[in-house]
Parts: structure tokens; sequence; C-alpha cells
């Protein structure tokens, strides 16, 4: 089973860009978007053969998910069980027979950490929601989680300790969702790897010199680990300021 999550930064833009090109060409079995940036009928996409689920931000042009799967599923969640964190679209679960489908777009934590104090409370809470998930049957969660776990996770760590994204405190919550059960896949196949990022600023020309980083991840409850076959960051498609990532599983 081919799993794809891409944060397309403007579905709108991004089928400009050829996303439907691609989507066609990966043929994937579930395919997870992330920063929709729309609201309910601004978009009309035929994709045949695909189940399609939506979840909007009550603020226009702002957040957003969807997923798309072959198979139709057991059962759609939109957003999380606290309901303070439910206003930005951020959140589809998807049941099917023997796995949950999650797919997540993360607070930023703002410049100067602005928004720091709430990504926290989010972390937590989102935490114990795939948690609860997982006591029913294993767990699939992907999408742009706004963290680079390690230092090998971007171009530039030094001097970025303290910027959103590569923050002790957002790295430690990261650190806690792996020590509650779940594996980073791409660093199940390649630990120590380095150069390779699923997001590059627009600015300074980042993606020209792949000053990069990885923060859009597929991770898998441990208990699926044996059927893991494969994970990729797909660096050569564009059409975001993000590229797709890629889980095969039995």
């Amino acid at each position: 089973m081919k799993l794809i999550s891409w944060n397309v930064n403007g579905l709108r833009s991004c089928v400009q860009k050829g996303f439907l090109d691609y989507f066609k060409e990966v043929d994937a079995d579930i395919f997870c978007v992330q920063e929709t940036k729309l609201q309910e009928g601004q978009i009309d996409l035929q994709l045949e053969g695909y189940y399609d689920y939506w979840n909007y931000a009550e603020k226009k042009g702002y957040s957003g998910t969807a997923i798309f799967s072959k198979v139709k599923p057991i059962s759609c969640k939109y957003g999380i069980n606290e309901e303070e964190h439910n206003k930005e679209g951020r959140v589809i679960t998807l049941e099917f027979e023997k796995f949950y489908m999650v797919t997540v777009y993360t607070p930023n934590s703002k410049e100067k950490l602005a928004r720091i104090d709430y990504r926290m409370q989010w972390e937590d809470s989102f935490r114990g929601y795939l948690k609860e998930l997982d006591k029913i049957k294993p767990v699939i969660v992907c999408g742009d989680l706004n963290v680079a776990h390690t230092e090998i996770d971007l171009k530039n760590p030094k001097t970025n300790t303290q910027n959103a994204g590569f923050s002790p405190q957002e790295r430690s919550k990261f650190t806690e969702l792996l020590e509650a059960g779940f594996i980073d896949t791409y660093r199940y196949f390649y630990p120590d790897k380095e150069g390779v990022y699923s997001w590059w600023s627009y600015r300074f020309k980042a993606r020209e010199k792949n000053a990069g980083w990885r923060i859009d991840y597929f991770c898998v409850s441990q208990n699926l680990k044996d059927k893991l076959v494969s994970a990729d960051i797909h660096t050569d498609v564009f059409g975001s300021d993000h590229c797709p990532v890629e889980l095969v599983i039995k």
C-alpha cells in the first residue's frame, strides 16, 4: 500500500503547478494533503477512483487538510477530542479495518515563538489523541509536523536553535511522541542520512541551495514496524515550498 503526504501550501495554487499530474503519476492508495487554504466549494477536483474528505479552517484562506483514498473507510472524524483545537481544520482521521489513518497540519510556533504556549498544548493533546486511537488499532499519522527533530534534519541547526520548528520545546515534544510508541519511518530506514529535506524557504534561493528542513513525516505505531516496506522524500517534485513524502507499507 502506497501512502503520500504533501503540504501543498494552497491547493488551488498547487493545481496550477502540476498537482494533478503528480497525483495521477504517483497513484497512491491514500493521498493526504495539508495547508489546502480553501473553503468548501472553492475547488472542483475530479479525482476518479478516490473518496475525498476535507477539513476546513474557520478562517478563510488558512490551514486546512484533505485525504483522498481509493478504499472507502469505515468512518471519518474531523479534529481531535478537544474542541478548542478544532477551529483550524488541522486533523482528519479515517478508520480502516486494520488501522487508523491520521493526517495533521501542526500549528506553527511563529516568529520569536509567539505561539509556543499554544503549540505545547496542542502537542500534548494531539499525542494523547493518537495514544487513545492506538489502544484500539494501529495508527499511521502523516503530515507537516512543523518540527525538525534532530540536527541532521535541517541544513543550519546552529543558527536555528531558538527558531520556530527547531526550538528545544518542539523537538522534545517530538521525542515524546516517539517514546509514546511511534516510529519516524524515514529515520527507521535512513537513521543517519543527511541533506534530505521536505521544506525550503522561498527566500534566499533556499531550495536551489538545498538549505532545507525535514518537517514532513510518516509516523506509525510500533506494532506496524514489521509491515514497513520503504520510505521516501520526493525532493524532485515542485509545486509547493514542501515536497511530498511517501510510505509503502504491507
